[in-house]
């Protein structure tokens, strides 16, 4: 299996190309603010053709470039019902405007082919599974996608805003719910095996034994009801 990732714009947010080996079809996750260079770098040196783009969540860190990267291989995009006003309507995601120079730079609208992801869905893309995952927290429509474990691959876990390394994304925002996001953490984080590759939406890989292990918030989760006081990260 072929998981390329690099982080894009001003919020360094993680974009990730995934197939089941070079030359082959894709899938396109998150193609965030400043996305759509990278992504055309990375489809022309492993020469994969992409069939979809999913997204974890709407802000707009991770959907900037969904409308041309979209526009331009004529694929459609996935995401949340609860998240897709987010694609045209940016600043009311966010509860504020992004700022004038942002906005200049960006695309804001749908693509033309929208469809809807729901809980529990397996999505077959590219000849690969993505078992959807609603998480709500960071966003009322949140979500993650794990692929299963191969022959030659342990589990690998797309997180988007919900798990970081060490740490979780932020609540403050409009959608945003502290309960929503430790019932995720628990729901679908916890029950994953420790071997699990996380690759999360900001920020470097990591497993979710080390997180059970080191991260506050999903300690928190497995010890029960509790608080904590730890940074957060995200857009």
């Amino acid at each position: 299996m072929l998981i390329a990732g690099f982080p894009a714009g001003a919020w360094g947010t993680n974009c990730y190309l995934v197939a089941p080996a070079a030359g082959e079809e894709c899938v396109i996750i998150d193609p965030g603010h400043q996305a759509a260079e990278g992504v055309e770098e990375t489809l022309k040196k492993h020469r994969l053709k992409p069939v979809a783009v999913v997204l974890t969540h709407g802000h707009i860190d991770h959907v900037a470039s969904v409308v041309p990267v979209c526009g331009a291989h004529e694929v459609p995009a996935w995401i949340h019902p609860d998240d897709r006003y987010m694609m045209s309507d940016p600043e009311k995601a966010l509860g504020r405007s992004i700022g004038m120079p942002l906005m200049g730079e960006l695309t804001v609208g749908e693509p033309d082919d929208v469809r809807e992801l729901t809980d529990g869905t397996a999505l077959e893309l590219a000849g690969l599974t993505f078992s959807v995952a609603h998480a709500p927290g960071h966003t009322k429509g949140s979500v993650t996608f794990r692929m299963p474990e191969s022959a030659d691959v342990p589990s690998v876990f797309f997180s988007g805003d919900l798990l970081f390394a060490g740490s979780i994304g932020r609540t403050d925002l409009p959608g945003g719910s502290m309960a929503d996001m430790l019932q995720s953490l628990a729901r679908v984080c916890l029950p994953l095996d420790d071997s699990t590759v996380v690759l999360s939406g900001h920020g470097p890989q990591t497993t979710i034994g080390r997180e059970r292990a080191t991260n506050p918030y999903l300690r928190q989760v497995a010890a029960g009801p509790g608080s904590v006081d730890a940074p957060r990260r995200g857009m």
